[in-house]
């Protein structure tokens, strides 16, 4: 007896001491972290709650090392927060989970099998495994149950034609730059379980579905046509209105700016859509929301006076509208009806929403919080506002285990006068009545803004302030979320106010008695990168310098990019046109006064990057190398405009960081290396190869 009684009392004292290990843990100083662990910070999004409003679908993004990259498998969670439960766990990941209107099955996206492409695949909620809907011969897109759950509405790219597929196999691949696209058609598939079945063709021609939404009844559907699936050619798209089978169609927009997000109102009479313009559609201006008749007629736009920028919005059963909005350092989530000069903000405090979806069936919102302390938790909140409720709990462990930088609003004067907000980061140990060295960090767009949140790998604000940096975001002039004036700040001239902005930011804290003037770096990535090149040709107060995929001349830029829309209101024209605004697209390139940089800067820039292609970065380099500026220039292969392979990323922050450090401060920085490299040789090897790479000429 005494044996079994013993083993008892060793497994009772087991159990006892695993209910121990998590409050130890939280009795355990909080460290500050690394990179590897900033990295490997989960990513949770595409929050869908189901139609009784019990549970949540989600997706959750780890990373791994040994396959150099992040897998996206589904999750579900009940919604008190418990029963949480991995869904799926294919080998290529998954993706968009979606309720059929019952509640009964889960769809998501996913390649499995044999398949080339991902395919629309059917879950029962109370369990077994996931089969294939579709064995398209394209990839599938975006997809939505019709409201009666009988069928599944999805966008797909035209397959490849047999002769087409002959000359791939043979390598008979030449191709016409531009036009190497397939049109994006809206399809539709009756939902069968354990079947695949064949889809059935909604749209054809050509033309290109870019996104779609199915009224209430299911009858019509509001949509978005362009001339091509190119992402240039979206200013040429316009709304449109169809019978569910695709007959009937009619365009309600003609103008010459991009729209987005085309909803059907509960009762059908009325479209809604969101446009970066004015009321009479010109382009850059902040997102906002417009109307027009599902039957035709003149649109109106709404909130007119509203500063802030509209990230998506929805229709309410009872013809009110919901949005989320980006008021500058938050995002925000507002209610308003349609004759409302004012929305009201039912969500808002020091953090940003995101991920955010409406179900109506159910009455709640579901979203994201981003804040300093927490990457993206997924919250409730009941439809008329109030307080949100907090469902998962995936990122707890940051607030419990790190020491994470305090964040703080600070405005100031431009040189014009006009008040510019930005976010500072402290240093972990910051004492008051000390200086400390600072990193700027200009955020990409430009048009977009840094907001209250955690943040991610690519800026590492955790990690800099853990070594002694104050963090500096400045939103710019051109930033949204601040009204029209401000984001169309640079409309005509691109560098006017902008840059002093940062300057001029950069001023007040050291006025504040908190930055040292003496040790600053500058930072950005692509329109961070942009911003960064032209502060080195403005000033050589920065002892260090890392430009992210930006560009330097304007002129070969808007030719390289795949994207022009936003550049031409910029310079005011294009740059091959008659009578071209050269000397506008040449005066405000940094490449025209390159020769006054001296600070040392280092650029770096994906091998395939469409958006800013490398060959900016080359010029850049090539002119600062040339005039004898310590520079260096990484190029990742594989890589498109933000890069993906956690390597890539890892080397990013190390060879920023040893640049600020021995620039700045002068001091030796030892690099972090990626999990499973810790052995002897590896680490030899990683500190030899990074003193070739940072070695000067």
């Amino acid at each position: 007896m005494s044996r079994p009684f013993s083993l008892l009392r060793l497994l009772a004292a087991s159990v006892a001491f695993l209910w121990l290990v998590p409050a130890l843990a939280a009795a355990q100083e909080k460290r500050p972290m690394t990179i590897v662990e900033l990295i490997d910070v989960p990513r949770v999004g595409s929050p869908a709650l189901s139609p009784d409003g019990s549970q949540i679908l989600f997706t959750r993004t780890d990373t791994d090392w040994e396959d150099n990259g992040r897998m996206t498998h589904i999750h579900r969670i009940d919604s008190d927060g418990t029963g949480a439960v991995q869904l799926t766990n294919g080998e290529h990941g998954e993706s968009s989970p979606r309720w059929s209107p019952d509640g009964r099955l889960v769809a998501f996206l996913a390649r499995r099998g044999e398949s080339e492409h991902q395919q629309i695949q059917v879950l029962r909620n109370s369990g077994g495994e996931a089969s294939p809907l579709t064995d398209h011969p394209a990839a599938i897109g975006q997809f939505a149950f019709s409201p009666d759950g009988t069928r599944i509405y999805f966008l797909a790219s035209d397959p490849l034609t047999a002769e087409e597929k002959k000359k791939e196999r043979l390598k008979d691949d030449v191709f016409a730059f531009d036009e190497d696209y397939k049109q994006r058609h809206l399809w539709s598939v009756e939902v069968r379980e354990g079947e695949t079945v064949e889809a059935e063709r909604i749209t054809e021609g050509d033309f290109s579905v870019l996104g779609f939404q199915l009224s209430d009844d299911g009858a019509r559907i509001a949509h978005h046509r362009a001339p091509s699936p190119l992402f240039d050619n979206s200013d040429e798209g316009e709304v449109w209105v169809m019978d569910a089978d695709g007959s009937n169609a009619l365009q309600l927009t003609d103008n010459t700016v991009t729209e987005r997000g085309a909803r059907l109102s509960p009762d059908g009479s009325t479209v809604l859509f969101t446009s970066d313009s004015s009321m009479e559609f010109e382009t850059y201006f902040n997102d906002n929301i417009f109307l027009v008749p599902a039957a035709g007629g003149e649109h109106r736009l709404l909130y007119e006076d509203m500063p802030h920028e509209v990230t998506s919005a929805r229709w309410a059963p009872d013809g009110t509208i919901y949005f989320t909005a980006n008021s500058g350092i938050r995002t925000e989530l507002f209610h308003a009806a349609v004759d409302d000069a004012d929305p009201q903000p039912i969500l808002r405090g020091d953090f940003s929403v995101g991920g955010w979806n409406y179900q109506p069936a159910a009455g709640q919102h579901v979203f994201g919080i981003n804040s300093p302390v927490n990457a993206g938790d997924l919250h409730l909140l009941p439809a008329e506002g109030g307080d949100p409720v907090k469902v998962t709990s995936v990122f707890d462990y940051l607030d419990e285990t790190f020491r994470l930088p305090r964040q703080e609003a600070v405005r100031w004067p431009g040189e014009d006068g006009v008040e510019v907000e930005g976010l500072l980061y402290y240093p972990l140990d910051y004492q008051d009545g000390e200086r400390y060295p600072v990193v700027v960090q200009t955020h990409g767009g430009p048009a977009a803004s840094d907001k209250f949140g955690f943040g991610s790998w690519s800026s590492y604000v955790q990690v800099l302030t853990a070594r002694g940096y104050f963090v500096f975001k400045p939103n710019y002039r051109g930033s949204t979320g601040y009204g029209d004036p401000f984001l169309r700040d640079m409309v005509g001239h691109y560098f006017n106010q902008a840059h002093l902005d940062v300057m001029t930011g950069v001023d007040y804290l050291i006025e504040r008695g908190l930055v040292d003037g003496e040790r600053m770096a500058k930072m950005g990535w692509s329109g961070g990168g942009h911003m960064t090149n032209k502060i080195i040709t403005h000033t050589d107060r920065f002892k260090a310098a890392a430009s992210g995929a930006g560009a330097v001349n304007w002129i070969s830029m808007y030719g390289q990019s795949d994207v022009r829309i936003y550049r031409t209101p910029w310079f005011g024209g294009t740059p091959w046109q008659e009578d071209a605004p050269i000397d506008v697209y040449w005066g405000h390139s940094p490449l025209k006064d390159i020769y006054k940089v001296t600070t040392p800067t280092i650029v770096l820039v994906g091998e395939n990057d469409v958006r800013v292609p490398a060959a900016q970065s080359v010029e850049l380099y090539r002119a600062l190398k040339t005039n004898g500026v310590d520079s260096h220039l990484y190029i990742a292969p594989r890589e498109p405009h933000g890069w993906r392979e956690l390597r890539h990323e890892l080397f990013k922050v190390n060879v920023e960081i040893d640049w600020f450090e021995r620039h700045v401060r002068g001091i030796e920085y030892e690099w972090e290396t990626a999990p499973g490299d810790d052995d002897d040789e590896m680490m030899e090897a990683t500190d030899e190869a990074g003193s070739d790479r940072l070695r000067d000429d």
